[in-house]
């Protein structure tokens, strides 16, 4: 099969493509590896609300379900089992490219329970149960970067798993992240591990950025206001990205590791689903291009890129003063960023676990269902 040429593209410039969406019937029906051989895909990630949307559409888990019901499994053995089923089946789809790319990518992410993103033990402990329940070299355990999930990482890369570090807003939280993996990884080399078999990415959020942002922009209703929606995501992920390289290719840490086989901690664009109809569907792609990057993409907006997207390779590299500039502006017309940031992350994880609460009521009521 051909690959899509503007996908091919992006990922040609250094941006790993990958899916953020999974469901069984994704994997059964071969659309999954349709989207591999045709769309440049080479990851998946998953989250609570994707699981939430699957498994209550249609039937392709009813069979399993009830199954179960007739094991006496409960509520929460009923979602662990089906959906490390689904995750472990994706990483099969995907392990000749994660053999290809030397473990780089056929990455598949599964989240830890949302209920659990204040309790760094209870992530800690769930990290470990996931892990050895997919069974799968390129597994991902999604770990949200709450303050609690900091010291949860890096206890969970200390046991040689690897992590995919979700839910990040800010630039100052992303630093705290980086720095959470460099020592996941000093007391993995302690323990004895092979660096070369731990990977991790680091997922920023980027559309929620601009939707809070634009939304205390129109609050304000100044002209120097109005100026400015649009551009917090951006800006924000640009000097991400700035970070990424100070850590990573300037400063003195990382070599030594780097030297006893670790990898870089590659930043992750996530919530890159455009949201505002006045902005250009593929914004969140198109503008986000530098190397040694993911780009999760829900399948509206990779469908919507390999239609009419553009790979603009000068959107992140050089751009941070730039950026800076858009901050400043942002605080100079009355954003508070630090409460930005904090409300979008208490958002996020309420969110995941709304999401999570329902699946939990849904399967509750099969579950019923199935036993009579």
């Amino acid at each position: 099969m051909t690959q899509n040429a503007k996908l091919a593209e992006l990922s040609e410039a250094g941006v790993s493509v990958w899916l953020d969406d999974l469901s069984r019937e994704l994997i059964k029906s071969g659309d999954l590896k349709e989207l591999v051989e045709t769309k440049s895909v080479v990851g998946v990630t998953t989250n609570p609300s994707i699981f939430q949307a699957a498994l209550s559409k249609g039937t392709a888990y009813d069979d399993q379900v009830n199954e179960l019901a007739a094991r006496g499994a409960d509520v929460d053995a009923t979602i662990r089992t089906v959906t490390t089923d689904d995750v472990r089946n994706a990483c099969d789809v995907l392990a000749p490219v994660f053999e290809e790319s030397d473990g780089v990518d056929g990455r598949v992410s599964i989240e830890v329970d949302p209920r659990l993103a204040h309790e760094t033990d209870a992530t800690v402990a769930q990290a470990v149960e996931l892990w050895k329940i997919v069974d799968r070299p390129n597994l991902l355990i999604k770990i949200p970067a709450t303050k609690a999930g900091l010291p949860a990482i890096t206890r969970t890369l200390a046991e040689g798993i690897s992590v995919n570090v979700t839910l990040i807003f800010s630039v100052d939280r992303y630093k705290e992240v980086m720095d959470a993996y460099l020592d996941g990884l000093d007391a993995a080399a302690a323990a004895g591990h092979d660096l070369s078999t731990i990977h991790s990415v680091a997922s920023f959020f980027v559309s929620r950025v601009d939707t809070e942002i634009d939304k205390r922009l129109d609050a304000i209703g100044t002209p120097e206001a109005t100026e400015l929606k649009g551009k917090a995501a951006l800006a924000n992920a640009r000097l991400a990205y700035q970070a990424y390289q100070e850590i990573f290719e300037v400063e003195s840490r990382f070599p030594d590791l780097l030297a006893q086989g670790a990898r870089p901690q590659r930043a992750l664009w996530a919530s890159t689903g455009v949201k505002n109809p006045d902005y250009p569907d593929t914004l969140y792609v198109s503008e986000l291009v530098a190397p040694n990057t993911v780009n999760t993409m829900p399948g509206k907006t990779m469908d919507a890129f390999a239609d009419h997207g553009w790979v603009n390779t000068g959107s992140i590299v050089g751009l941070a003063n730039e950026s800076q500039e858009v901050f400043d502006k942002l605080a100079a017309v009355g954003i508070d960023l630090a409460d930005v940031f904090t409300v979008l992350e208490d958002e996020g994880v309420q969110k995941f676990e709304v999401s999570w609460n329902e699946l939990l009521d849904a399967t509750a009521e099969q579950l019923t269902a199935a036993k009579g």
